[in-house]
């Protein structure tokens, strides 16, 4: 077992009461403790036994590159070799020559974006993680030490966790949210559990239960394109999911929560982004359930390029003549490749050329 991937109530198993297992959690979590013999409060007998049913693994950095926007990339190595990315992001970001607005928030802070996996089954045309495959699931300490080992030298508190690395999140369901109730929790990592957005390809009978189960953090959900055929192309998993069902789940899931879901959408030059696209796009949803968030697409993979000024500007006045609400999200760290769709574990990812079907 894993002191930074264990609740209170997990400690049970151990004979422990859940005021015990809070302090351990804090001392596990929030100080990082790795030797427990001397947490205040407990007694002796009952650290002994706590120390020899779990371990402290912290995990190991082989590399860290900093952008000009001040996004951070790191590469973990796991214990059996496995390979991970995370993004340490900036908010606001104050880096020259960006623009601060594409951020919300005064307060100076960084978000970290987290993997769920080890590599992705989904294969999603645009998305470097999917030309790896499918390695494993990361276990919930593996999910937490991310962003412990990104706090622990961070110049600034961490507020943020986005599940948007590498992986599919609700594939890793279990994990993924005991992994958020750790980094929520007051004696873990204190995060404000609405501060925690989970992102999936569409996973839809994960979605309903996401929704059944009425948990606190925001849902994101990545589209792409709104007509069945072509999105299939962009995104296999719509094969096994269909949207009309993605679209019943997303809108369920927003009246149930009170609150809108981001419908995650990666502009493709030539592919997604005519006024046909956004009216297709605007045509799926309630436009009180949603909001669009507007990705450009990065990187070699696939073979696409980002959709011209023109284009942007006339896909958008349509969602705007619909009342869609929408965000363009910026997409930093490009020169380490840390944008959305770049996370390769370390590899250079392949160029494939896409269907445009």
């Amino acid at each position: 077992m894993h002191r930074c991937g264990m609740l209170p109530d997990d400690y049970g198993a151990l004979g422990l009461d859940e005021a015990s297992g809070r302090k351990l959690l804090a001392a596990a979590v929030q100080r990082r403790r790795e030797d427990l013999a001397d947490v205040r409060g407990l007694r002796r007998e009952v650290l002994e036994r706590v120390a020899a049913g779990t371990h402290a693994e912290p995990l190991r950095v082989a590399r860290r590159e900093e952008a000009r926007d001040g996004f951070v990339k790191y590469l973990f190595e796991l214990h059996d070799d496995a390979r991970i990315e995370t993004v340490r992001i900036p908010v606001p970001c104050e880096a020259e020559g960006v623009d601060a607005s594409a951020y919300q928030g005064k307060e100076k802070k960084y978000i970290v974006c987290v993997s769920s996996q080890a590599g992705c089954a989904l294969a999603c045309a645009f998305c470097a993680t999917g030309e790896l495959g499918f390695t494993r699931n990361l276990a919930a300490h593996e999910i937490v030490g991310q962003v412990l080992a990104v706090r622990k030298e961070a110049d600034r508190p961490v507020r943020g966790v986005v599940f948007m690395g590498m992986g599919e999140p609700f594939l890793n369901y279990v994990a993924v949210l005991k992994a958020a109730r750790i980094l929520c929790h007051p004696s873990g990592g204190s995060i404000d559990g609405r501060a925690i957005t989970i992102s999936t390809a569409g996973i839809v009978p994960a979605i309903r239960r996401y929704t059944r189960e009425g948990h606190k953090f925001r849902l994101a959900v990545s589209l792409t394109h709104a007509v069945a055929e072509k999105r299939a192309a962009l995104m296999p998993i719509e094969r096994v999911h269909p949207i009309g069902d993605l679209v019943a789940a997303i809108h369920a899931h927003a009246r149930a929560r009170r609150q809108r879901v981001l419908v995650e959408y990666v502009l493709l030059g030539d592919v997604n982004d005519s006024p046909g696209d956004a009216r297709a796009l605007a045509g799926l949803f309630d436009a009180a359930l949603v909001k669009i968030d507007l990705i450009d697409v990065n990187g070699a993979t696939g073979g696409f390029h980002r959709a011209s000024r023109e284009a942007r500007s006339a896909f958008l006045d349509v969602l705007g003549s619909a009342r869609i609400p929408f965000a363009i999200r910026y997409s930093g760290g490009q020169d380490v490749a840390a944008g959305c769709g770049q996370l390769a574990a370390g590899r250079s990812p392949l160029v494939r050329l896409s269907s445009r079907a």
